[in-house]
């Protein structure tokens, strides 16, 4: 689904996708849009912030209080960190910034949809680190035997993270290898979306911060005792 108000910009997103092989659906205010979200069930939102009605985070917002996790990709019309840091902390599994181009947009809905793709049963192992254990074929996420629930993004930042328990990534890597592209903005990307992750773990939180490097997965009492 495609959230734009601007019709020439709308025109140039719908087309670009189409001949890329996607089916549209396109809405140009954020109270129409939260109705067809809620209704049509589409398998990624590419959302502008300044929409008329009601704006993009207002939308992503109610959404996520609905504990509606569609994958969602903000667009901002300026490069305001502001907006990319709210928007990320509501749920976001990403942003672009305008302008962009067409081919940018496409290579980010792509990681977008294949980091929320529910794999096949068989093609995946259980991750358990501490007390957090996922499912990535299912894309399932359980604290303390407790389901809790995570956007594409942050499912699968944490579960790169756990499936190589105690090696150290930089940011640089997780952008490149969780995002799959690199950015001028990617550390305060990562570093916000692992402190969501951090946030949903709550006392059981698995993640170490390696000072002036970058993030690793361990057992609590692990790192408690190093």
């Amino acid at each position: 689904m495609v959230v734009e108000d601007d019709p020439a910009i709308a025109a140039m997103i719908t087309l670009q996708l189409e001949i890329s092989g996607y089916r549209t659906h396109l809405e140009r205010d954020g109270v129409a849009a939260l109705a067809a979200i809620r209704s049509t069930a589409p398998d990624a939102v590419l959302l502008d912030i300044g929409l008329p009605g009601m704006d993009g985070i207002q939308v992503c917002r109610a959404l996520r209080a609905e504990d509606n996790w569609t994958p969602i990709l903000f667009v901002t019309a300026r490069d305001d960190e502001v907006d990319r840091i709210v928007g990320l902390e509501l749920g976001a599994d990403d942003y672009v910034t305008k302008p962009f181009s067409p081919r940018e947009v496409i290579a980010r809905i792509g990681s977008v949809l294949r980091r929320s793709a529910v794999r096949p049963e068989g093609q995946g192992r259980a991750l358990v680190v501490g007390a957090v254990r996922l499912l990535p074929e299912q894309r399932q996420a359980f604290v303390d035997g407790t389901e809790i629930a995570f956007t594409a993004t942050e499912f699968d930042l944490l579960a790169h993270l756990m499936a190589s328990p105690n090696r150290v990534w930089t940011r640089d890597q997780l952008m490149r290898q969780v995002w799959g592209y690199d950015s001028a903005a990617g550390q305060r990307t990562v570093d916000v979306h692992v402190a969501q992750v951090r946030g949903k773990l709550g006392d059981h939180d698995v993640i170490r911060t390696v000072r002036g490097v970058g993030y690793a997965a361990q057992p609590p009492q692990v790192r408690s005792a190093g």
